[in-house]
């Protein structure tokens, strides 16, 4: 889905598109709750007011609090690669494409109704069982970056995992250094990677 820009629009909750009727309506609740209360401090009932399931309904669509955590981390990365791929590929240079991607990422860390990165911040928070579940989607995620980073022309010298583990942590942390109102996320994106450049 595209806005009259011509960019890739984010949905409203943040889920991948294919996700739809009820199933939608039940994980973006939940994914509220998460977002909200954090994997830890949230229970089944937490969810099953946000969903307005009880009882036997709530556990014949969610089996389990780990399950529901896994299946919105995944669909959350996945919309979120859908996008950092659709913007990267519309790029004509490797600068360009990798701009693009941490312009959108940007828009996605930065929007107040993304779930992708309250879900993506509490990893830590889940058992390692469910950790360890949730890996294989991160790893295909951050492979989008590493593809992009390894089509730079980059000096021989320069670690390229060194390069884009820095690249992310910066963007990942941009709400705490991102002053409201004052750049737009490709003005940052354009800002560092002009300091990754130089």
């Amino acid at each position: 889905m595209k806005d009259e820009t011509g960019k890739q629009a984010a949905t409203a909750d943040g889920l991948p598109s294919h996700v739809t009727g009820r199933r939608r309506e039940v994980l973006a609740a939940a994914a509220q709750v998460f977002a909200e209360k954090g994997y830890k401090a949230t229970s089944m009932r937490d969810i099953g007011r946000a969903t307005g399931l009880l009882g036997g309904s709530l556990y014949h669509h969610i089996r389990s609090k780990d399950d529901l955590f896994v299946e919105l981390h995944d669909a959350a990365l996945e919309a979120a690669a859908e996008q950092i791929a659709q913007a990267a590929a519309s790029g004509t240079d490797p600068w360009e494409r990798l701009s693009r991607a941490c312009s959108r990422l940007l828009e996605i860390r930065l929007d107040p109704r993304s779930i992708t990165m309250p879900v993506m911040n509490d990893f830590r928070a889940v058992p390692p069982d469910v950790q360890n579940r949730l890996l294989d989607k991160r790893d295909a995620f951050e492979a989008q970056f590493r593809e992009l980073v390894e089509a730079l022309p980059l000096p021989a010298e320069f670690d390229r995992s060194t390069f884009r583990n820095f690249l992310l942590s910066s963007i990942n942390s941009a709400p705490d250094w991102i002053g409201p109102g004052r750049y737009g996320p490709e003005e940052i994106a354009e800002q560092l990677l002009l300091i990754f450049r130089h």
